[in-house]
């Protein structure tokens, strides 16, 4: 198996077993990492098809400006002691942010889609697209270019 194809197969089993959530990593414009946890998922790229992890973004959120400035993340998914980190390059879908080839009528689909692979489910998928108008909110796409993990058989020891 391919690295990216077991870097994903990771990220999907980690993300699975604790509801899909990561770590997001950004840098700020001082050079300093930022840090938050989201939901996010694995789904083809909007546009290319290609595999992306991906989550959905608050409009004017410090992790949005951070990613406009430098469009590159790390996302961290774990479960138990065991973690996978996947890194590269991201694109951002949203009203403040049109992706080529992807028209705002089609910004609602891609949200949901995002939304359902990181494992949610809504009622009221129209009162869920108003929610994600009205807040801004953007999708945010992570093509994986390299990924990282413990060793197998790594076992966490507590030292006092």
């Amino acid at each position: 198996m391919a690295l990216g194809e077991e870097g994903l197969r990771l990220i999907r089993r980690y993300g699975a077993a604790e509801r899909w959530l990561a770590v997001l990593v950004t840098m700020r414009a001082d050079g300093e990492p930022s840090v938050s946890v989201v939901n996010a998922g694995v789904l083809p790229h909007p546009v290319s098809g290609e595999t992306v992890v991906a989550f959905v973004a608050r409009g004017g959120t410090a992790k949005l400006a951070n990613l406009r400035a430098l469009p590159r993340a790390t996302l961290v998914f774990r479960s138990g002691w065991e973690w996978a980190a996947v890194r590269g390059p991201v694109e951002l879908a949203g009203p403040d942010d049109p992706l080529p080839g992807l028209g705002p009528a089609a910004l609602p689909a891609l949200l949901r889609d995002i939304y359902h692979a990181a494992g949610g489910e809504h009622p009221d998928l129209g009162a869920y697209d108003r929610a994600m108008a009205a807040e801004r909110r953007a999708a945010v796409l992570l093509r994986p270019e390299r990924f990282t993990t413990n060793p197998p058989g790594t076992e966490h020891q507590e030292h006092s």
